[in-house]
């Protein structure tokens, strides 16, 4: 009986040390060298609807520092949002948070991983119902079945690569409210592709940084655990001047649905004379803050449909992120002209 247990003790054991130790919250993974900076490369082009782009990271294991390419993943429900993880100073080691999915956008230190993620919130698109909109601004769209809204980001952030908090060259950013309380939610783990996708990087010494010095080969992937084709993304030289993750390939112009276009900013319209504002139309708050409770039953928005006038964009979050309500639309004023009395009169 006693051996039995001991063998037991022994199994789960061994099943802990096969898992990648930073795929998990719970598992304390610490480290006295700090991760390398961030490569820069291109986003690869989003393979469908419902797919969220995870930025890659350096992981830690037996053999030092190795990279996790960035990946598009079907989140695990609808009104999800990735947090990415990240490496922070404290106790005289870089502590690593693992990443998690939850209806709002947690703190992830202050590092810019691009494509949206700037460094705080996230700025590549929202739920609306079961329905994900894109920011395509800041993400490689080409495909035609999902709904997109373009909405420029102005940001006022250091250009650099690094890829931790606190310490010796890190950022200095500190939780904001909004992910002080995203911190208390209800979070999900990485799904089952996540896990294989860092396994697989895990497992391929290309992946290492001591192999690669910081410049991957495969940088980033359309699907998890793809790590060969035509959608995968080097790592490119940067020169020190450009920021990292955070370029985006050229798209044709009328790719994906133009629904739900917000309004430029009154900062966004000095810079961009040109743009023609759109009628009753209102621009989305960030993603991932809690402003607002959420509205669980927005309606879905209706794709295709098309009117004579420029389109209406639908107000509102959806899903975890909805809107206090959306505003009802304004009619347009019939502009009157008065017809003036003839005072010539017929003379006998």
């Amino acid at each position: 009986m006693q051996i039995s247990r001991m063998m037991r003790y022994l199994f789960v054991a061994i099943l802990m040390l096969a898992i990648p130790a930073s795929s998990f919250a719970g598992v304390f993974v610490s480290v006295t060298i700090a991760p390398p900076v961030l490569p820069v490369y291109v986003q690869p082009p989003c393979p469908g609807d419902g797919y969220i782009w995870t930025p890659g990271y350096w992981a830690y294991g037996s053999d030092g520092y190795y990279w996790v390419p960035g990946t598009w993943v079907v989140a695990p429900e609808p009104g999800l949002l990735w947090t990415p993880g990240y490496w922070g100073w404290g106790g005289g080691a870089y502590i690593w948070h693992a990443g998690y999915w939850g209806p709002h956008i947690g703190f992830y230190g202050g590092v810019n991983y691009g494509f949206g993620y700037f460094g705080s919130g996230y700025e590549g698109g929202y739920w609306r119902g079961n329905r994900f909109y894109y920011n395509r601004t800041v993400n490689n769209i080409h495909i035609t079945n999902v709904n997109v809204y373009n909405k420029t980001v102005i940001r006022n952030v250091t250009v650099n690569r690094v890829s931790y908090n606190g310490g010796n060259g890190g950022t200095h950013a500190r939780p904001a409210h909004f992910e002080q309380l995203a911190a208390r939610e209800r979070h999900f783990e990485p799904t089952h592709m996540q896990l294989q996708h860092e396994n697989g990087a895990r497992g391929n010494r290309e992946f290492l940084a001591s192999v690669n010095h910081g410049r991957p080969a495969i940088a980033a992937t359309s699907r998890p655990g793809e790590f060969r084709g035509h959608d995968v993304a080097a790592a490119r030289p940067d020169g020190g001047h450009e920021r990292p993750a955070d370029r985006v390939s050229p798209r044709p112009e009328n790719s994906g649905r133009n629904i739900s276009r917000p309004q430029m900013s009154h900062q966004e319209a000095h810079n961009n004379r040109s743009a023609q504002p759109m009628r009753n139309e209102s621009r989305p708050e960030p993603r991932g803050r809690m402003d607002s409770a959420p509205h669980n039953n927005t309606p879905r928005p209706e794709a295709g449909r098309q009117r004579e006038s420029a389109p209406r964009a639908e107000s509102g979050r959806p899903h975890e992120n909805a809107p206090r309500g959306e505003s009802a639309p304004r009619g347009e004023r019939d502009s009157h002209q008065g017809k003036g009395n003839d005072h010539d009169r017929k003379g006998r």
